[in-house]
This record gives structure tokens, sequence and C-alpha cells, in this order.
């Protein structure tokens, strides 16, 4: 009886935490006024509507198609707001504001399409052994694409002038300690990237044939870089010390006349004063490493794919051995103690952390 209670509590967990990640994508649009959602913030995305749609659509596709075959009712909703962009060789989209729907016919698509797959969600959890055998696999699937959305939106809003955002209320009050640097010696070792093709536990098209391959010995400090020292970093120079930079982050740093991170300002965040900073790869390479003393992580990390492999050694790894842990923290499976899937909580005070002076 306890193991069938948990199966149902397990399933019935499922739909929960989709109705908690619709209303994280919810709050985070209640930040843009309504002219703000026929903006382009970044040159080589969609406009914000179609995010808007984009991600009830991808729950509709997914869930009310593939897990319950239900009837169409909005077929061009359907395939408009199915898939992003993905520019090819340079090119930029050009479709206009007026190519899109409105919000109105957005909201009455989101509602409609909530208020059905809802019935089948409850009536499937009800009688799991008559629905779609991955079902919960699927639902893992919307949940997750819908927080990571979420959290890609927040950095969009960061680019959209001040008076198209409106303040969030919040009843949070943020304070941290200070926190001692110090560099931690990874030794060498294998770090495995990504799932096998048979693996049964959830993981994107692109998480799947795992890669295993060995690191060198690195260093890398125990805390992120903070915002104040990435800003004492642009004051202090860095954007024009050639010595600091990749031949290729140099170059792309003088095409497009950077000098400093494309957010990384003073900021007047709702009335506090802080500094916002978010980096380019490119930026991190010089600004992450070397000012901060870690100039043996740079020796490894310079490149993208060499940064996620010394990452993953150093979140993985066990020391003096060629194990690896199942999660950085341990054996035991993800959860909000550990500090990871809260994408609720980091998108919305990331969100905020938008208007400039």
């Amino acid at each position: 009886m306890g193991a069938l209670a948990t199966a149902v509590r397990t399933r019935h967990d499922h739909h929960l935490r989709l109705i908690q990640a619709r209303a994280t994508s919810d709050e985070l649009f209640q930040i843009l006024r309504d002219e703000a959602f026929y903006e382009r913030p970044i040159a080589e995305r969609h406009r914000v509507i179609f995010y808007l749609g984009h991600v009830e659509a991808f729950d509709w596709n997914l869930l009310g198609q593939r897990a319950f075959g239900l009837r169409r009712f909005h077929s061009s909703f359907d395939q408009l707001f199915a898939f992003g962009i993905d520019p090819v060789g340079g090119g930029l989209p050009t479709d206009q504001p007026g190519d899109w729907p409105s919000r109105a016919e957005i909201s009455e698509y989101k509602l409609h399409l909530r208020t059905q797959l809802d019935s089948a969600i409850d009536r499937a959890l009800e009688h799991p052994s008559e629905g779609h055998p991955q079902l919960l696999t699927m639902l893992d699937t919307a949940i997750e694409h819908r927080l990571m959305h979420a959290e890609t939106l927040a950095y969009m809003f960061h680019r959209l002038p001040v008076d198209k955002k409106k303040p969030v209320q919040t009843q949070d009050h943020w304070s941290t300690s200070r926190i001692q640097h110090r560099l931690v010696e990874i030794p060498e070792g294998p770090a495995t990237l990504g799932l096998p093709a048979d693996d049964s536990r959830f993981g994107w098209d692109n998480e799947r044939c795992a890669l295993t391959v060995r690191v060198p010995a690195f260093s890398i400090e125990n805390h992120n870089v903070s915002n104040r020292q990435f800003m004492h970093f642009v004051q202090n120079g860095g954007y024009r010390e050639r010595s600091l930079w990749t031949s290729e982050g140099w170059a792309w740093r003088e095409q497009n006349a950077i000098e400093h991170p494309v957010f990384c300002i003073a900021a007047e965040i709702f009335g506090i004063i802080g500094h916002v900073c978010g980096t380019a790869f490119a930026d991190g390479a010089a600004g992450l490493c070397k000012p901060c003393g870690s100039i043996r992580v740079c020796k490894v990390a310079r490149s993208k794919a060499a940064e996620r492999r010394a990452i993953h050694r150093a979140a993985y790894g066990v020391p003096d051995s060629d194990e690896q842990r199942g999660y950085p923290w341990g054996e035991q499976p993800p959860a909000p103690q550990f500090g990871n899937f809260d994408f609720a909580h980091f998108a919305l005070r990331r969100a905020e952390l938008t208007l400039t002076v």
C-alpha cells in the first residue's frame, strides 16, 4: 500500500510541477509592458511574442498530440510557435511586429490549451496503466523546457530598454556574507559528458551518446567570480590588455568594438544600486581567469569544449580516483535542497536586474 501511495504521489507531483512552471513563466512575462512583447532584444532571436506562444505550443504538441492524441483546435498556432530559429550563414530574421498574432489571440489559445491539457493529465494520472507509457518523461520534458526558457528569457529581458519593463513586487531580501576565494587543485582524471544512448534517464537528444575524455590536472576557484570582481577587471583595463585574451576572443572584441560585456553596467535595480554582469565566452575566458589568479584554469579552458570538460571533472570527479559521482553532491537524485532545479527563483530574480541608469 505504501508503494502504491508513493507512485500516486509521484504522478500527481509531476502535474503540480508543471502548473508551478507555468506560474513561473507567467510571472516572468508580467515584467514587460504591452509594447515590449513585439520587441526583438537579441537580433538573432525571435521577437518576445513568439516565446509567449512557444512555451504553450510545445506543451500542446508534446502532450496534447503525442501523449493524448487530443483534437487540434488551432493548427496554425501549433505550427507557428513550434520551433525557434537558428540563423544560418549570418542571416538574421526580417519579420515585422505586424506579422505576429495579437496577445489577446495568444492568451485565448493558452487558456483553451491549458484547460484541455489539465483535464487529460488528470485522467491519465488517475489511470496510469491506460495512458502513454512515457507520460512522466514527457511531463519532465515539458517542465524543464518551460523553465529553461524562463532562464533564457530573463537574459533577453536584460537587453530591453528600461521603459519597456515594470517593477515586480517581491518579498525577497537577499544578503550574502563575504566569501574567501581560494584555488582548489583538481587532479588529472576522466570526465564523461552526456548519457549512453540506451540510458532510461531523462535527457535531451544532444545529451545522448556519452563521451569520456581525459582532463589534465588544473586549478579552479572555489566560488564563482563575483560581479564586483568582474567590474574591477573592466574598470582596470582588462578589455584593452591583449595578453589576457585568446586570438579569437581579441578579434571578436575588436571587430565589434567591445569595451565591456553587453550587459555589464551600473544598474538601478528597482531602487537597489548594484552591478549586473552577463558575459559571453570570450569575455569570460579573459575576465574570469587571469584577473582572479586562476591562470591554470585558462590553460585547460580556452575553448567552450575544454571549459565544459574541466567544470564537469571538477564537479563529478572523485579525488584520488578515476571514478565519478552520479551528481556533483553525491548519488541522491536532483532536488531543490541541493541548490538546483530552482529556475523559478533564479529566472525571476535575474529578470528583475534589468533597469539601467
